[in-house]
């Protein structure tokens, strides 16, 4: 039985690959082992955990560039434990002013094209300052070491990202500033090759030397002078400059205007836990939404796994991410009902939909928050059930980007990132060694969906971290990359651990499934009706008799990337030991002390 006096009982022998690693002191787990290293160097000169996730996120943009870039976005949670604070940084960049639904419609067809008319602001740089200044310790200087050290003097190729460079080759190939760069000597470099990015060291030594000349004036003045190298001096300018003269839209007056948002994050209760997400900017919601759905079933009962197990989960996903559809976008643009679409009745009521011998053949129609609120049915219009969109390819931007960090340090600060973005759709623009946030690729190019084109509005984004409390402190931060997988493949740890009292370790690394019947994040939102891909570790007799009920089943390899990279730390506050769990799907890494 699992001990409600203490956050996390592991109930189970231990039956993975890795062992967990644990400690009394910090704990850190990231995409990457260089960058886990660099996050816990900080820590061990003294830095807290917001300057060692700082470090950690700014270092995979260099050593995982494939799938995280220093131009994109950085959505961070964060605990601050002498105040108690917790909030969001929403590391989510702005469609420019020039952008808008008419002028895609006009010029491009209605499609979003590959290239730098993807681009919104840059947001990671300001947030990963925001949150040094307002929670750190250490300067930009500080924590960018490491980052520029492996970007001038090179890493060593690893086979992730040597693998996936070499998939994607004719998308690097797409513009020669990228090809350059991620194509040297012409190919793909081979695992163990040393790899540099000595044009994105250029840009951090630049940040680096606008701190340091204005380092005298104090520490915020000084982390200030960094900040506006980037977004009102040299920098902005090469970006804007190059957008300009390639028919791009942001400018210098964009940069100008840009900031991200800091504010308090929603949250649910799940057993006797609060679970925190991120708001309505990203897809955070439906990690909340689906919490509260198999909260009303007995998921112990039906077995880890099993055909139950697994058919109530995709169909309970299936009613969420029908809602995410009509109704998540930004808030500052959009009225969501996220009250109602947060509420324990509207669960309720909404799996009663499902159907325990019969799988949805396609995504359903949205439910009705709005009576939860109090209010009439209305809100954002949504794309019709049966015209959401009948493509079964990937499309072009079925985007496999993103990685995640997780910091506990000593005072039990709690920091939690997925950074991300990727330079295949978009150019890297000289000297800077960036790709811009492409994430324009996750609105719409139709006036009626709430995560349409508008100019300043935030694209609706997939990294989300979050974190769960007991008795009003923290008690598991995780997350993982993974686009629309990603609330899917978090969901299903928490459910390992907190139902099946897995440790962290077996939580990561057990088989997991993700439906796909819904429109695409990613531009040309692809729809696939029906499909549920699973690790081929599931017993073939259940993947039988899910094609039984209907599901239409896809087999993932034994060990899936595409399934996720979930990375989790958990509190034993009782016995004050902390315990990772790293994804072995990818390069995750975890160290503790």
């Amino acid at each position: 039985m699992v001990n409600d006096s203490v956050p996390f009982i592991f109930e189970q022998a231990r039956n993975s690959m890795r062992p967990v690693i644990q400690g009394t002191s910090c704990m850190v787990v990231t995409g990457h082992p260089l960058a886990t290293q660099a996050a816990m160097r900080i820590l061990q000169q003294g830095g807290n955990a917001v300057d060692a996730g700082v470090a950690a996120g700014i270092c995979m943009s260099v050593v995982h560039s494939d799938m995280v870039n220093f131009a994109g976005v950085a959505p961070i949670m964060l605990y601050e434990a002498s105040s108690g604070e917790l909030v969001t940084i929403d590391g989510l960049g702005r469609w420019p002013r020039k952008a808008s639904v008419d002028f895609f419609l006009q010029h491009h067809g209605g499609q979003i094209p590959p290239g730098i008319l993807t681009a919104v602001v840059p947001a990671a740089p300001d947030a990963w300052i925001q949150a040094l200044k307002k929670y750190g310790t250490m300067t930009f200087t500080d924590v960018t070491r490491d980052a520029i050290h492996l970007a001038e003097n090179g890493f060593p190729m690893h086979r992730f990202m040597s693998g996936h460079i070499k998939s994607a080759v004719e998308d690097y190939r797409q513009w020669q500033t990228t090809a350059a760069v991620f194509l040297p000597n012409g190919r793909p470099p081979e695992p163990g090759e040393v790899f540099y990015q000595k044009d994105l060291a250029w840009t951090l030594k630049q940040m680096v030397r606008a701190e340091q000349k204005a380092r005298f004036e104090g520490r915020e003045k000084a982390l200030k002078a960094a900040r506006d190298e980037f977004y009102h001096g040299s920098i902005a300018k090469i970006i804007s400059d190059y957008h300009q003269k390639h028919g791009g839209l942001l400018t210098l007056e964009d940069f100008a205007d840009y900031h991200v948002k800091l504010e308090i994050p929603p949250k649910i209760t799940f057993k006797d836990y609060e679970v925190y997400g991120c708001g309505p900017w990203s897809q955070g919601p439906a990690l909340l939404q689906a919490l509260n759905f198999v909260e009303c079933f007995d998921l112990k009962t039906i077995g880890h796994n099993s055909t139950g197990y697994i058919h109530f989960i995709t169909e309970a996903l299936k009613l969420v991410f029908s809602d995410r559809e009509k109704y998540i976008g930004d808030p500052e643009f959009v009225d969501v009902p996220l009250k109602g679409l947060l509420s324990k009745d509207y669960a309720s009521r909404r799996v009663r939909e499902i159907d325990p011998e019969r799988a949805m053949p396609e995504m359903p129609q949205a439910g009705d928050p709005w009576h939860y609120q109090g209010l009439l049915a209305g809100g954002s219009a949504s794309i019709p059930n049966n015209q959401a969109g009948s493509s079964t390819q990937a499309g072009k931007y079925d985007h496999v980007d993103t990685s995640y960090v997780a910091v506990v340090d000593r005072h039990g600060n709690v920091f939690s990132a997925v950074p991300s973005d990727i330079p295949t759709n978009t150019p890297i623009i000289p000297p800077t060694g960036l790709a811009v946030s492409s994430r324009g690729v996750q609105s719409r190019v139709d006036k009626n969906h709430p995560s349409c084109i508008e100019p300043g509005k935030r694209p609706r984004l997939t990294p989300n971290p979050c974190m769960l409390f007991k008795d009003d402190r923290p008690c598991m931060v995780v997350g993982t990359p993974g686009g629309d997988v990603q609330c899917q493949a978090v969901l299903q740890v928490i459910l390992n651990m907190i139902v099946f009292g897995m440790d962290p370790q077996e939580a990561v690394e057990a088989p997991r499934f993700a439906t796909f019947s819904f429109p695409s994040s990613f531009a040309p939102h692809a729809y696939r009706p029906g499909l549920l891909k699973v690790e081929n570790r599931v017993n073939g007799s259940i993947i039988q008799q899910l094609k039984a009920k209907g599901h239409n089943v896809g087999l993932w390899p034994q060990w899936a990337w595409k399934a996720g990279g979930v990375c989790t730390i958990v509190f034993d506050r009782m016995q004050g030991v902390l315990s990772a769990g790293a994804d072995p799907r990818r390069e995750s890494y975890a160290m503790g002390w």
